[in-house]
């Protein structure tokens, strides 16, 4: 496990981190997220380099589908959520032909088909993320002060209304 060991780290020497470079969503739905395409872009070089790679193994599913109504406009459309989430592992091979077995999770949710893409697709972009220890994004680390220093909220009473005289 030697050279696997020192393979691993000099891809986590190599890959300092990735950025949050993408819109993900729209309107108040609307966040930023790393691209599937440079994790891979940034993992096939280093993992290539330090001669690794990366095979799935396995891969269990689960689905559920929700249907339901919808009026617009007058008229009732049926509409549909898939959200598939997956457990995934993969092998990490070396050229020493030394390897080791990661896991990984993802979930994707999608009207249509795409639900088991997304899932598989995150599934491996976290796997390599946390593998490597990849850092995503800055780091905001402003707060400071701690929750023990901040006064514990006091209940309000309840509003009291004064009961409504009998009728005569």
């Amino acid at each position: 496990m030697k050279n696997l060991a020192e393979a691993i780290s000099k891809v986590m020497q190599e890959v300092k981190g990735m950025e949050k470079n993408s819109k993900v969503g729209s309107g108040r739905n609307t966040y930023n997220g790393t691209k599937d395409q440079d994790v891979k872009e940034v993992f096939n070089q280093a993992l290539s380099n330090n001669g690794l790679c990366i095979l799935p193994t396995d891969i269990q599913e689960e689905t559920q589908i929700d249907r339901w109504e919808q009026t617009y406009q007058g008229s009732v459309h049926t509409k549909q959520s898939v959200f598939t989430k997956v457990k995934t592992k993969y092998l990490l091979l070396h050229t020493s032909g030394e390897s080791i077995e990661l896991a990984g999770y993802g979930h994707g949710v999608d009207p249509q088909d795409k639900g088991a893409g997304k899932a598989t697709t995150y599934a491996l972009k976290n796997t390599l993320l946390y593998t490597f220890l990849t850092p995503v994004g800055k780091i905001d680390d402003s707060e400071t002060e701690h929750s023990e220093e901040k006064p514990v909220p006091t209940p309000k009473p309840a509003p009291t209304t004064k009961p409504k005289p009998a009728p005569t």
